[in-house]
Parts: C-alpha cells; sequence; structure tokens
C-alpha cells in the first residue's frame, strides 16, 4: 500500500510534464522561432490558402510543370497518404512506367526521362522534383506558354534548393513554388507588353 500513492504521483506528476507541459514548451517555440514552418509551412495568395511547401499537388495542364507520379488516393490525397504497395517485379508497376516513359519520350525526345517523373515516392505527397525533371519539362511548358526554353531554364535554375551548408541532401525543386514563379513571370511580362502597348499607341 505504501509504494501505489507514490506510483500514483509519479504517474500524474510525469503525465501533466510530458504530456501537457513539454509539448505546450516545444509548440510555444516552435511558433516563436519559425512561425512559417509551425504553421505548416502554408503558400497564400490574395490572402487564400493555396497549398502547403512539404505537400504534393497535381499538375495537369501543359502549361505547368508536373511533380511525381502519386499512388495517395486518386493522386497527392494528403488524407489517403500512401504508396502503391506494388513490389519492383510487380507486373503492373512495370506496365506503368513503360507507358509513362513512352508518353515522356514523345513530350521530349531529346532528353532521357528522369526516373522521379516516373516513380511515386512513399508517401506519394512528394512536393519535389529533381532539377533534372523540371528542365526535362521545359520544352513542353516552352510551347505551351510560347516562352523561350532559355527563359525556363534560368526560371528553374532560380527556383533550385541546393544541399543544406553543401553536403546535406541533393539539389530539388518545389514543384509549386516554381509554378508559382512561372505564373509571376508570365505576369510581369504581360504586363510589360501592355505598358508597352500603352506607350507606343
Amino acid at each position: 500500500m505504501s509504494h501505489i500513492r507514490p506510483a500514483i504521483v509519479m504517474l500524474v506528476v510525469l503525465t501533466v510534464i510530458t504530456g501537457l507541459l513539454y509539448p505546450l514548451a516545444i509548440t510555444g517555440a516552435a511558433q516563436a522561432l519559425f512561425p512559417h514552418q509551425a504553421a505548416g509551412s502554408l503558400v497564400t495568395r490574395d490572402g487564400k490558402v493555396i497549398g502547403s511547401e512539404l505537400i504534393g499537388q497535381q499538375f495537369t495542364s501543359d502549361r505547368y510543370f508536373h511533380g511525381r507520379p502519386s499512388a495517395a488516393g486518386n493522386g497527392y490525397d494528403a488524407a489517403n497518404s500512401s504508396g502503391s504497395n506494388y513490389a519492383p517485379t510487380a507486373k503492373k508497376l512495370e506496365a506503368r512506367i513503360a507507358a509513362d516513359v513512352a508518353k515522356l519520350r514523345q513530350e521530349n525526345p531529346a532528353m532521357p526521362v528522369p526516373a522521379d517523373l516516373v516513380t511515386a515516392s512513399a508517401s506519394g505527397l512528394d512536393p519535389d522534383i529533381s532539377p533534372e525533371a523540371a528542365l526535362f519539362q521545359v520544352p513542353r511548358i516552352a510551347r505551351a506558354r510560347h516562352m523561350t526554353q532559355d527563359d525556363l531554364a534560368a526560371l528553374v535554375g532560380a527556383n533550385t534548393q541546393r544541399r543544406l551548408f553543401g553536403l546535406m541532401g541533393e539539389p530539388h525543386v518545389n514543384v509549386l513554388k516554381l509554378n508559382l514563379a512561372l505564373n509571376a513571370w508570365s505576369a510581369g511580362k504581360q504586363s510589360a507588353a501592355e505598358r508597352a502597348k500603352i506607350n507606343g499607341g
């Protein structure tokens, strides 16, 4: 009986410390030091949340950069994060990859197809692609937007995140942020053309 009371007290004390005080302290520190990351790294435009830097989205238009294939739900379903669970030798996986490779080769026959454009991530929500995967898509987007490939390649370079401290990780491009930069570039060019037209008229 003499051991029961200290055990209950310790249980209550540790529950309060580890289950309440510690999470609150860590959450408060994170919100104070890293408010953007603590809030989910949300991306907003005109006061409206349009996505997160951490969760990929489905882009299908020829005017935008596309992310990796996704097996999460119907594709990039954040409520159903998962991979396909196919084995590397699964016939369905081989057929899907072969079909994707054939389609991409038609899009850009001059470059080898980057692996990340035909393979899904384990979560199905990967927001990033390799710089090679972004550059592979440049000819298609250039045709759709009537842009030069050099301008698009420069945009990819400007939005490529390098290795952390030059050592950790691999260079990568966030697809959502790249597409937003693409829209901003196009809007800026259009505005410049409109101003030139007005001034010239």
